[in-house]
């Protein structure tokens, strides 16, 4: 039973290790060392929180999350809202096909050929045909054929030999650095592991799987087992980049020109002289799998969720014949953010991918508050409301995300530096 139901929660949480994920990781790690790593444990509880009541509502309702907004709040509320998580998506796909671009000069070393403008088209045909050729069970088996890729940055961080024992402490000792940029970066860390698409797409997931409230135990071990999974990944990452450009800076002799890295790509580059050839390639192709990983999911979870709340045949188990509108959005989706990484000039991608993360700030709160006013309508959730305790967290969770997501945004917004 539980292999039957395994995919949705695995799948979603991995995911979120995206291109802008992975960036934040990376600089975590290469400005603060491994003095980030105990933030991965509440964060962990907070994704498992949040991916658990939408794969619950899914479960109970056989109802996307999109679909019960539109229900219960009502058309216009819901328009406005998917008015602005659209734009953010767009944004989002945007930034997974720049890191494609970024992941492009590491493999045109070894083949020239392999540049962005070669890449990115054949990686947005790619995903576009794999998601519109197939039914969901072949989607799924190939989205975690993309999960088992991430262990290429497991292996970069044992290829950079740390200090195991150091890690140890600093994962289980909190160790906090009162200075603006640690406290900006660790709302980075905090705020990438939860996206407002996630929601939808795990209620969707498990909603078009056909899972019931009668296997939702064994979905419950799934969501779980994923949101651990995607943060092992996350530690893996900091690892890497800490061993190597962190203790590379830090032992800089005086007068010596420190690493600076501002996108994952150019940790991928900077690991080739620091941890050798192999890491360098490790990471870069961990890079390129998240980038397309992502640029699969994240339009499909917008088609998703557009498609439900106005009443479209949606999901991939469906032809386009049947599901003209779906598949229209997700291949435009793809073009679009495609395109935008092929002709748009760098300063106008950094705008459109800086203006999509502020967007995601914004809505984060907005899609919490949303989720916890359903999961405790018992009207639509019978008994498998929230309980007191897990109210608690959940309520508190909305509160210190939110909290330091509007801190994050206010920041990015005012700041002349963390601007595009």
């Amino acid at each position: 039973m539980f292999f039957s139901v395994i995919g949705p929660g695995i799948i979603t949480a991995n995911a979120d290790n995206d291109v802008g994920g992975i960036q934040t990781y990376s600089i975590a790690g290469a400005q603060f060392g491994y003095s980030m790593l105990w933030l991965l444990i509440p964060v962990t509880v907070a994704l498992i929180v949040t991916q658990e009541m939408c794969a619950r509502m899914g479960a109970v309702t056989g109802k996307g999350l999109a679909d019960l907004i539109r229900e219960n709040f009502g058309v216009r509320v819901t328009a406005i809202v998917l008015l602005l998580f659209v734009l953010s998506d767009l944004g989002n796909t945007a930034a997974e096909f720049a890191g494609i671009a970024f992941a492009s000069p590491i493999f045109a070393q070894y083949l020239p050929f392999l540049n962005k403008f070669v890449l990115v088209p054949l990686a947005a045909v790619f995903v576009f045909t794999m998601v519109t050729r197939g039914n969901y069970r072949i989607v799924e088996k190939v989205f975690f054929a993309f999960c088992v890729v991430y262990l290429a940055y497991v292996a970069s961080g044992f290829l950079v030999h740390p200090p195991w024992h150091e890690i140890l402490l600093q994962t289980i000792l909190p160790h906090f650095v009162p200075t603006q940029a640690y406290i900006l970066t660790a709302i980075g860390v905090i705020g990438t592991t939860i996206s407002p698409w996630m929601q939808f797409y795990i209620q969707s997931s498990v909603v078009e799987k056909g899972i019931r409230i009668k296997e939702y135990p064994y979905s419950r071990i799934d969501v779980i087992t994923g949101a651990v999974i995607t943060d092992v990944i996350a530690f893996f990452i900091v690892v890497a980049c800490g061993a190597t450009i962190y203790a590379h800076n830090a032992h800089l002799a005086p007068g010596g020109r420190p690493l600076s890295v501002s996108t994952a790509g150019d940790v991928a580059t900077a690991l080739a002289p620091l941890a050798g050839k192999y890491a360098s390639l490790l990471f870069a192709f961990g890079l390129l799998n998240a980038a397309i990983f992502t640029a699969s999911i994240l339009p499909l979870s917008t088609a998703y969720y557009v498609c439900e709340a106005f009443g479209f045949q949606s999901g991939v188990e469906n032809r386009f014949s049947q599901a003209p509108v779906f598949y229209s959005f997700y291949a435009a989706l793809i073009v679009i953010g495609g395109g935008i990484v092929l002709v748009a000039s760098d300063a106008l991608q950094n705008v459109i991918i800086f203006y999509s993360q502020v967007l995601n700030g914004v809505l984060l709160p907005l899609v919490l508050v949303l989720m916890l006013l359903l999961v405790n309508n018992k009207r639509i959730m019978g008994k498998y409301t929230n309980n007191l305790a897990f109210n608690v967290i959940a309520w508190a969770t909305v509160v210190i995300v939110g909290g330091l997501t509007f801190i994050s945004t206010v920041q990015l917004i005012v700041g002349g530096s963390s601007g595009p």
